[in-house]
């Protein structure tokens, strides 16, 4: 439907320099980049594909090209473009998300309802905007508090390349006629392995980040929730080296995991008996077997796959009748700056778009810590001591929704390589499964 600068049979970073080697990049390159990724995601729906919003926390495909547009022209050309002038300035309202600072904003559940602006009328709005980012750039990409604010708006749309891609599964999946998404290949099945653990002697750690210096550097790039660097006393722990599988859950289900009450926590417990699922969204049991629906089409679960979609209550319950626990992010973050491989992750560059096993963990550390999908941790979101958000709207970003939050850490089979790191801190709320979030389990030594 679209069109983009970057031919989509070159694959999913195709043009300009948007591989994971792209924060060397200069930030124009990086910027258009990153613009085409977005494009490069949308441009094989159908027309009907981009106004869907199946539930009020999945935005339709429209939405998310618009508002990461909107983001450019609200904090870049507005502030440091004299000569900007709005496409149609009701886009404030109707593509702000939640900068109350900015002004009101058009109620999230109804995203879906919007037929107009049509989607060619928000991809010249993208056009726009980045003609206007392009000329922008080349005069002031040496100016540190734009091209921090750039590099911002960057990993800002990454975010929402994957919200795309989260969000366009849940309405495919629950499509009778199971889509297929055309830029999606079938996942490779690999065996699992033994769980194992990996020990720790825990201590007086550090985590977190410094706040880096503003500027167009990508690789020192940090959300304001990842500092400041502080310490943190740990107890003696193990981790286990690969998530669970799929097997493992069945095996949860089988034995009766969720109609045991003492399994769950109490509001996981009410969650449950209030209409809650019995199973990972996105299976169905058939005939006696379980299917599970992928961006690549419905196939048989696969028993040795990382286990994925499933919420915090799931999550914990499972750790408990494996006998061990969540995680604490502290414990997550000092296993993965010591053997965190990032660059051996299965992220969206492979377009699995699915968890798939590496096989067993090396010497070097527990496998799969990044990539695939995110790991829930026990650790309640919350601000690190002396956090400070920054100044104005932008302070909005991240710390006003720390609260009745749980942190995930590690990224997923739909995070571009080059957004995450050991400290970034991804957070949902305790119900939620849309998003592919999958289990490591640690315990007490």
């Amino acid at each position: 439907m679209s069109e983009s600068r970057a031919p989509a049979d070159e694959g999913i970073f195709a043009g300009g320099r948007a591989d994971r080697d792209e924060q060397d990049a200069t930030l124009p390159a990086a910027y258009l980049a990153v613009r085409d990724r977005s494009l490069w995601l949308t441009d094989v729906l159908e027309i009907e594909d981009y106004g869907l919003q199946p539930m009020p926390d999945a935005s339709p495909a429209k939405w998310h090209l618009a508002h990461t547009t909107w983001f450019f022209e609200t904090f870049l050309l507005k502030p440091f473009d004299p000569h900007w002038r709005s496409v149609d300035a009701r886009y404030e309202y109707l593509f702000n998300s939640y900068y109350n600072s900015v002004g009101a904003q058009f109620p999230r559940a109804h995203r879906g309802d919007l037929s107009r602006p049509t989607v060619r009328e928000v991809l010249a709005y993208r056009a726009a905007v980045d003609d206007a980012m392009s000329a922008l750039l080349a005069r002031r990409s040496e100016d540190d508090e734009f091209a921090a604010r750039v590099v911002l708006g960057l990993h800002h749309e990454e975010q929402h390349q994957e919200l795309l891609l989260t969000d366009l599964k849940y309405a495919f999946g629950h499509n009778p006629l199971l889509p297929v998404y055309a830029h999606a290949r079938p996942a490779p099945a690999r065996a699992a392995g033994v769980l194992g653990w990996r020990e720790h002697v825990g201590g007086l750690v550090e985590i977190g980040r410094a706040p880096s210096p503003p500027g167009a550097d990508r690789a020192a790039f940090e959300f304001d929730n990842e500092t400041p660097r502080h310490r943190v006393y740990l107890e003696p722990f193990a981790l286990a080296d690969r998530c669970v599988t799929c097997g493992e859950y069945l095996d949860f289900m089988a034995d009766g995991g969720y109609a045991a009450p003492t399994l769950w926590l109490s509001d996981g417990w009410a969650w449950l008996q209030d209409g809650g699922p019995r199973h990972p969204l996105y299976w169905r049991e058939a005939d006696g077997a379980w299917f599970e629906y992928t961006l690549a089409g419905e196939r048989p679960v696969d028993r040795d796959a990382p286990l994925t979609h499933v919420s915090f209550y799931e999550a914990d319950a499972y750790a408990r009748w494996a006998k061990a626990r969540l995680p604490r992010e502290a414990e997550w973050e000092v296993v993965a700056d010591r053997h965190g491989r990032r660059e051996a992750g299965n992220f969206v560059e492979t377009q699995w778009l699915h968890p798939v096993c590496s096989g067993s963990a090396g010497d070097d550390g527990p496998a799969d810590l990044f990539g695939n999908q995110w790991e829930w941790t026990c650790s309640a979101y919350a601000p690190y001591p002396g956090f400070a958000p920054a100044a104005g709207a932008l302070g909005e970003y991240n710390g006003k929704f720390m609260s009745n939050q749980v942190v995930l850490r590690g990224g997923s089979c739909v995070t571009p390589q080059a957004h995450v790191r050991a400290s970034y801190r991804n957070f949902f709320y305790p119900p939620d499964r849309w998003q592919f979030t999958g289990v490591r389990l640690a315990r007490d030594l």
